[in-house]
Formats: C-alpha cells, sequence, structure tokens
C-alpha cells in the first residue's frame, strides 16, 4: 500500500529547495519506487500533473542536459518569437533617429513603458509594459538624464583664443603680475525657496521651503560678482542687490584691488582679467570697456583684458575654482536673507586652500546706461595683434604716450 502522507511529507520538506526540474524529477523518483499506480498517488501527494510526473520518468529514463530545466523549444514562446514584427516598432518608437518626425504619436510625451505599451498595443502589437522593459534591456537601452556637453557653434579660432590666454596668463604669473578671472554667478532669489542639493537632518523633518519660486518684492534678488585670483587661490564675491551691470562688475574689481589686490601685489604693472565673452563683461559691451578705463586711471595700472571665445563660458576659471564650490557650501540651505547669502559664501573653503571674501553691494547699478562716441574715443586702448576684439590693454592716462588702436 502506497504512503501517501509520506511521500507528501517529504516533498514539502525538499520542493522548496528544487527548481521546477528537481521538483519533476522528485516526484517521479518516488512514483518510480512506489510501483504500480505510484503515478496517481503521487499526483495526489504532491499536486502535480500526472503528465508533468509521466516526463520526470522519462528525464530520469532518458536524462536531460545539465544546466536546463526544461527540454530545448519546451515552455511558451518569447514576445518576439510570437510577434516577429514587435521589436522594430518598439526600436522606431525609442530609437534617437525618430525624435525629428513630428507625425509620431510619442513625439511630444514621455516615453514610459507604460506608454510605450500602450502604443504598440495599437499598432496590433499587443505587450505588456514589462515585456518592454524586457527587451528594452535586452536592446542596451538604459534610463538616462540629459547632459550638459554642447557649447553652441564653435568658434574657429577657439583653440587658438585658449593657447593665447593660456600664453598670456602664464607669462603675467611669472612675472608675479596679478591675475583674475571674473564673471556674475546665476542670480538667487532670496526667501525660503528651495535650494538644490541635500544635507544631513534628522530623519523625517526636512526644512520646509516655499512650494513656488516667485520672485518676493520686499526682498528681492542676488546678484554675486565674482573675481578668483589665481596665484593667491582666493575669491572675491560682491552681492548686487538689483542688476547685472558692468558697474557692478567693475566696482567689484575695483573694491578687491583698494582691499587686497595693491598690498598683495604691491610691484604690479598691469592687471590681468579673463572674462567670458558676454553678460556684463562682454566683449561688445561699451560700458564694460569705459568703467575698466575709469578704473585704469584710478589705479595707474594698464588692465589687459582676454575674453574666452563664443560658447565656452564654463571653461572661465572662477566657474571651477570658486562658484562650483559655493554652490557645494549652500546647498540644501534655503537662502533667506542677504546677510545668510554673504555668510554662506564667505564661509566656502577647499582642502587645497580656497579662502573667500564676500560683502553686499547694496549700491543702485541701473540697466541701460549708455556710453557715447565721444567717451569711447577717450579710451587709450590697444588692442591685441590676434584678435583684438577679445584680446586688448586699456591703458591709464599717465601712460598716454603708448599707441592708441582702435
Amino acid at each position: 500500500m502506497i504512503d501517501i502522507e509520506a511521500i507528501q511529507a517529504r516533498f514539502l520538506e525538499l520542493s522548496a529547495h528544487l527548481d521546477e526540474r528537481g521538483r519533476r524529477l522528485l516526484a517521479a523518483s518516488e512514483a518510480r519506487a512506489a510501483g504500480y499506480g505510484g503515478i496517481a498517488a503521487v499526483s495526489r501527494a504532491t499536486g502535480l500533473a500526472a503528465s508533468t510526473i509521466g516526463r520526470g520518468l522519462k528525464d530520469l529514463s532518458n536524462g536531460l542536459p545539465l544546466g536546463r530545466v526544461r527540454r530545448q523549444g519546451g515552455g511558451g514562446k518569447g514576445a518576439v518569437e510570437r510577434d516577429p514584427g514587435l521589436l522594430p516598432a518598439l526600436l522606431s518608437l525609442v530609437e534617437p533617429e525618430a525624435r525629428g518626425d513630428p507625425m509620431s504619436p510619442l513625439r511630444w510625451t514621455c516615453k514610459s513603458l507604460r506608454r510605450l505599451a500602450t502604443e504598440l498595443t495599437a499598432r496590433g502589437h499587443p505587450v505588456s509594459r514589462t515585456v518592454v522593459g524586457t527587451l528594452l534591456a535586452q536592446e542596451k537601452f538604459s534610463l538616462q538624464a540629459n547632459r550638459k556637453t554642447r557649447e553652441g557653434s564653435e568658434h574657429p579660432e577657439r583653440d587658438a583664443q585658449f593657447a593665447h590666454i593660456q600664453a598670456s596668463v602664464k607669462a603675467a604669473l611669472a612675472e608675479r603680475q596679478p591675475v583674475i578671472s571674473v564673471d556674475t554667478k546665476k542670480k538667487e532669489l532670496v526667501g525660503d525657496f528651495k535650494n538644490a542639493g541635500r544635507e544631513w537632518r534628522p530623519q523625517g523633518d526636512p526644512e520646509e521651503v516655499r512650494v513656488h519660486d516667485f520672485l518676493l518684492p520686499e526682498l528681492g534678488r542676488a546678484v554675486p560678482y565674482g573675481l578668483y585670483d589665481l596665484a593667491a587661490n582666493a575669491g572675491w564675491v560682491s552681492v548686487g542687490m538689483n542688476h547685472d551691470t558692468a558697474a557692478l562688475a567693475v566696482q567689484t574689481i575695483r573694491r578687491w584691488w583698494q582691499q587686497i589686490g595693491q598690498v598683495r601685489y604691491p610691484a604690479a604693472e598691469r592687471l590681468v582679467v579673463t572674462a567670458d565673452g558676454g553678460g556684463s563683461n562682454g566683449w561688445r559691451l561699451r560700458l564694460w570697456k569705459y568703467e575698466l578705463k575709469r578704473l585704469a586711471d584710478e589705479i595707474g595700472l594698464d588692465i589687459e583684458v582676454h575674453h574666452l571665445p563664443p560658447g565656452t563660458s564654463k571653461w572661465n576659471a572662477i566657474e571651477h575654482r570658486l562658484f562650483s564650490f559655493i554652490s557645494m557650501n549652500w546647498r540644501a540651505t534655503p537662502l533667506v536673507s542677504y546677510r545668510v547669502i554673504v555668510d554662506l559664501i564667505s564661509a566656502t573653503t577647499t582642502t587645497t586652500g580656497l579662502t573667500v571674501h564676500c560683502e553686499l553691494d547694496a549700491s543702485h547699478y541701473p540697466k541701460g546706461i549708455a556710453v557715447s562716441d565721444e567717451q569711447m574715443a577717450s579710451l587709450n586702448i590697444s588692442r591685441h595683434a590676434f584678435h583684438g576684439e577679445w584680446n586688448y590693454t586699456i591703458h591709464p592716462r599717465n601712460k598716454s604716450d603708448r599707441a592708441v588702436i582702435r
């Protein structure tokens, strides 16, 4: 007599540790040991179909290649095998080359797995979002964010201008002349607004900030204009309270020179400035040159300016040697007041010795100031032989015997 309860107990004890093949072979082994009526008894004890136990007996007799659970060709067919047109249809929806088709149903929507599955089903390829995800993974697709790499159209003299700037800066540093990189950092709303990044806080206690980023008229907007002293690894930032203008830019340089620069470089004969090609220190901006002329007259130094070629602002030294560390220092901290902004910038340091001085500039810098042709004619400016629009030196009045090339 076959002991069904004993078979059931042994099967339950071992089946949790076996795969499909192992359970089938175990049941077949029990049926063979039980003899006549064993298949029916084992089927009642294990819940496996009699046909499954019969296949197990054949596997025991004929063998099954190692590593396989089913015989070659066993199991259901894959989605692509059932529907050969499925994969080409999926790739036509997600391939980058298809993005330019304005008639594509997914051209202007998020290509989620659910949307892709819905669109494929509508095209006669019924499929689940799970299968779509599996197919994309097999085709080496993955979820990816945008990457900032394009810098706009590349100027043909781009590399040559970088080489010119490098040579000029290297020569100035070798002569112990001051070299500064200048730019405006991203303008910031003042108030309890979300600031990117994460900071350690007690679990479940995130700092609460406003849902919408709308300017608060009573607080305004911060305009951090900075300079980075390459030789000293030191920064200076003036936080303006209204507009980003050339007057704010040159005033920042002026304040730095008055308080730090002239002490740090007592034997200076010229001040070398590297700047972006646009913004408040752009090479086309008349007010930038006129304000530099006023500064040169005040401090009695030549001011040698080199602009980065178009589309390369992120290569300016101040971006990766000063501004990036300021952003890291105030990450996840709401900039609730100008005082907080100044303190956070001033506290920025690095393991390589970076120090930063920051101060609030409450002066009003109106936009739209025009510089006349007569004022431009008063500039004592020498344009360099290589791209004189990007590379030029502004001389002070007391060096008026120098050649003026306009």
